[in-house]
């Protein structure tokens, strides 16, 4: 984020603030707009982050096909329908074809699209989006287990209620022993 835009979303902090009744002012709210500012360029860091830059030197030729499974990758991420947070964790796999990738590239995967303004189906393709491009694996998959904010403290309002999405490509998709595999190895589920 540069200085024309952290001074933009402090000035429209200060200004919602005004709106829903406080005083910018008032000694416990004078620095917010501009810590408001300094959080958006942490949180939404992932708008500035190209995979390539980070992917490239990552990429090595595959030693053998047996399945890559990292698990339990937490995220945080912030709901693009009201702004709320929501978090929890990733579980990813990959068969490989030719090509695996260094083990940390994966939760930068995870981290680069959680912060960014999301919702969770997306930021589940996604991750197997890039895997896939990158590696052209034999299959991928990804499951995504998340709490959302916008649905324990507004709206249903309910506290126990998680999310889980997941996304399956090529042979984690056509073959079930595989599928079930997967799951079973980061979920304990049978498929």
């Amino acid at each position: 984020m540069n200085h024309n835009q952290w001074v933009a979303i402090a000035a429209a902090i200060e200004a919602i603030l005004t709106e829903i009744g406080e005083d910018p002012q008032r000694e416990g709210l004078r620095r917010t707009p501009a810590r408001v500012a300094d959080m958006f360029a942490e949180i939404f860091a992932g708008y500035q982050v190209v995979p390539q830059d980070f992917l490239n030197q990552s990429v090595f030729a595959a030693v053998d096909n047996d399945m890559i499974v990292v698990k339990n990758i937490t995220f945080y991420s912030m709901c693009e329908h009201h702004m709320l947070p929501f978090y929890g964790r990733v579980h990813v796999a990959y068969l490989p074809a030719e090509k695996i990738v260094g083990l940390s590239q994966i939760p930068r995967i995870v981290e680069m699209y959680a912060r960014r303004l999301q919702v969770q189906e997306r930021l589940t393709a996604q991750i197997a989006a890039l895997l896939t491009e990158v590696l052209q694996p034999r299959g991928v998959g990804v499951v995504v287990e998340g709490a959302h904010l916008c649905a324990m403290m507004r709206g249903v309002k309910k506290e126990q209620a998680q999310m889980v999405t997941r996304t399956m490509t090529g042979l984690f998709q056509t073959e079930p022993a595989v599928r079930a595999e997967f799951l079973s190895l980061v979920t304990g589920a049978g498929n």
